[in-house]
């Protein structure tokens, strides 16, 4: 059967399976779904709306504006989105206004937020840096930030609804030392007259492998779409299904003799006359150049590795005399089912995660999204109801 140019096929019965597991696995904590650079490169409405029917009520997404495009399409206010990286410049009254959550982390950050304010309190999350430090307020500036957010919820300009930090993984001690730095500075808040109501400490990893972090709530991102963090551990090994799957066809098939270059610079020359197949995929759709050597294509059923440089739009692969037609199907990556790799095996191939490659992969790739539970919420947005 022929295949499309190029697709990412997105499978929201696994993506639902996830979801499900993941919150038993949580039980009784509360579950946050992380959905931040395009819910990892599988689409943030589809999959934010699937995650609403599944009855999901905390979402991460990074940005007001990626938060916006959720409320403008009926995501409601019964939702929480949660948001923590802000432009200097964002004026922060159309998030207010769309109860959108505010992670902030230091005292001008928090000003603009409550000179925002109009005729409802802003939802804020305040930061605390516990060792990561990219986000969050130093221990230092601790103090004045929950004195400003103190006084402001006292005058009914914000309320607060959390404390939060991130933890960075790095040893279990390190980790666990972060959370007792997190604690104290909670203790501390809680001492200068601020009632914390909520705490979130873990994300994927650590909200697996560590029960004592859960806290309050879990934000949960790469293991919902397939994806696990853990070295060694694959998505089956968890019961977790790879939510993404990447194919091509393909376009061009042609016979060469042995000793043949192939593709820019040469790095590739044939053994033996042979055929190449040309696979409409490249860097610009988020297959690096380091993949020549390192990853293997499925067609068929047989895996084939990429032979030559990848250029910007293509790659080749050397399938020998194999029966390789054009309009075959090329699985880059997917569940593993049909002798594919995984995209965790080319996380490991390329030295790097699972997550980044499918953050990678370009906006000309069209996601196509597949299930039996592609209904409610999402069947309306993929029919430009919503």
């Amino acid at each position: 059967m022929n295949a499309p140019l190029r697709r990412a096929e997105i499978d929201l019965d696994a993506y639902r399976a996830n979801l499900d597991l993941v919150r038993e696995w949580m039980d009784p904590v509360e579950l946050m779904a992380i959905m931040k650079a395009d819910a990892y490169g599988h689409g943030l409405e589809p999959i934010a709306l699937a995650a609403v029917d599944a009855g999901i009520r905390w979402i991460g997404v990074l940005t007001v504006p990626a938060a916006l495009r959720l409320r403008s399409i009926g995501v409601g206010e019964d939702v929480h989105l949660f948001t923590w990286q802000h432009d200097p410049a964002l004026d922060f009254r159309d998030a207010i206004d769309s109860a959108v959550d505010l992670g902030v982390s230091n005292v001008p950050e928090l000003q603009r937020v409550i000179d925002a304010v109009d005729h409802r309190p802003a939802r804020v999350h305040l930061g605390f840096d516990s060792g990561l430090h990219r986000d969050g307020s130093t221990p230092d500036d601790w103090p004045a930030l929950v004195t400003l957010a103190r006084d402001a919820q006292r005058d009914g300009r914000i309320e607060v609804v959390a404390a939060y930090t991130h933890l960075a993984e790095s040893s279990d001690d390190e980790d666990a030392a972060a959370v007792a730095l997190f604690d104290t500075a909670v203790e501390q808040a809680e001492d200068l007259g601020l009632d914390i109501p909520t705490e979130h400490v873990a994300a994927s990893l650590a909200g697996l492998e560590r029960k004592e972090f859960r806290k309050d709530m879990v934000r949960m991102g790469a293991n919902l779409f397939g994806i696990p963090g853990a070295d060694g551990v694959s998505a089956a090994d968890l019961g977790l299904e790879p939510v993404m799957t990447l194919t091509a066809s393909v376009a061009k098939t042609k016979r060469v003799p042995v000793d043949t270059g192939v593709s820019y610079d040469y790095t590739y020359r044939t053994t033996a006359e042979t055929t190449l197949a040309l696979v409409p995929v490249g860097y610009a759709d988020g297959v690096p150049r380091l993949a020549q050597g390192r990853v293997e294509v499925a067609i068929g059923g047989t895996r084939y590795p990429i032979a030559g440089r990848v250029a910007m739009d293509q790659f080749l692969v050397d399938v020998g005399d194999d029966d390789v037609q054009v309009g075959d199907t090329v699985v880059l990556f997917g569940t593993g089912e049909h002798d594919e790799m995984t995209v965790l095996e080319w996380g490991e191939a390329l030295g790097t995660i699972g997550e980044e490659i499918v953050c990678r992969i370009g906006t000309r790739v069209p996601r196509v999204y597949e299930g039996h539970r592609v209904e409610g919420h999402v069947a309306e947005y993929l029919r430009g109801e919503r």
